[in-house]
């Protein structure tokens, strides 16, 4: 039993999987716990478990936090996907047209790596305070690295198989929906899968502009007030959002690809 848990590059079955995973985050509440009750670090700066479960109800009761939830969702991913419809096609093109690599591939790494949060006084002079504004945020935290990352997944198809569909007489077009996307699809939606991840990170950016609403905003609002136990509560709200969101795709990824598996 032990041997197989620390078997090397070994897979482990579902309900061990399942298992061990509980067992981090119980871990992890548990030590939580500890340093709390301990003294080291006073209860304004790191609440116990309970209070923040405690503020979590709080939210939902006092704060209406559900409708937040709701509009902190609807906002990333309507920018996620956004993004999604215009990388896929334009990483598909610079994969297999490099001209269109030549040009575009400078660009993207140039803006990729310009920092969010300094662009949003730029973003909010062009969109206003409005939502045009947190979508645009959104949207430039995920978009600039979600079209490299759908080129390299298109660029790892072996030339052999494109080379086959151009023997036996397949048009690009052809070869493009019938042998590039389907063999780069698993890999794409793994990068999608990373890419919804960036884009969470950058809620509280996109909601401190102006917001009324949103997790972000709430989050933003009640540091002001030193209530640590909701903004940790707010917090992990977010994460939780993000682990259901991941999972969600994890799965998807086993069903559409089983083959891989095996």
């Amino acid at each position: 039993m032990f041997k197989s848990l620390f078997a090397f590059r070994k897979p482990l079955n579902r309900r061990t999987d399942l298992v061990l995973g509980i067992t981090g985050f119980i871990l992890f509440l548990t030590m939580w716990e500890i340093t709390v009750r301990s003294g080291v670090i006073r209860p304004e700066f790191l609440p116990s478990p309970v209070a923040v479960v405690q503020a979590f109800v709080n939210l939902f009761v006092e704060r209406n936090f559900a409708s937040d939830i709701v509009i902190s969702v609807s906002r990333v991913w309507f920018a996620f996907l956004l993004s999604v419809i215009i990388a896929i096609p334009l990483g598909l093109l610079m994969s297999t047209y490099r001209f269109a690599g030549a040009i575009l591939e400078p660009f993207v790494d140039f803006v990729r790596y310009l920092p969010v949060p300094a662009l949003v006084p730029l973003l909010v002079i062009w969109f206003g305070v409005g939502e045009t504004s947190k979508i645009a945020v959104l949207w430039m935290g995920t978009f600039f690295q979600l079209i490299l990352m759908i080129s390299d997944d298109t660029k790892r198809v072996p030339v052999e198989f494109v080379e086959s569909g151009q023997t036996l007489g397949a048009s690009n077009g052809q070869i493009m929906r019938h042998i590039i996307i389907p063999a780069a699809l698993p890999n794409m939606i793994d990068s999608l899968r990373i890419t919804m991840g960036w884009c969470w990170t950058y809620l509280i950016v996109a909601e401190i502009v102006a917001a009324n609403s949103g997790i972000g905003h709430v989050i933003w609002s009640l540091r002001r007030f030193v209530k640590t136990p909701e903004v940790m509560a707010g917090i992990i709200t977010i994460g939780i959002i993000g682990l259901l969101t991941d999972q969600a795709f994890r799965y998807a990824h086993t069903r559409l690809f089983s083959y891989l598996r095996r």
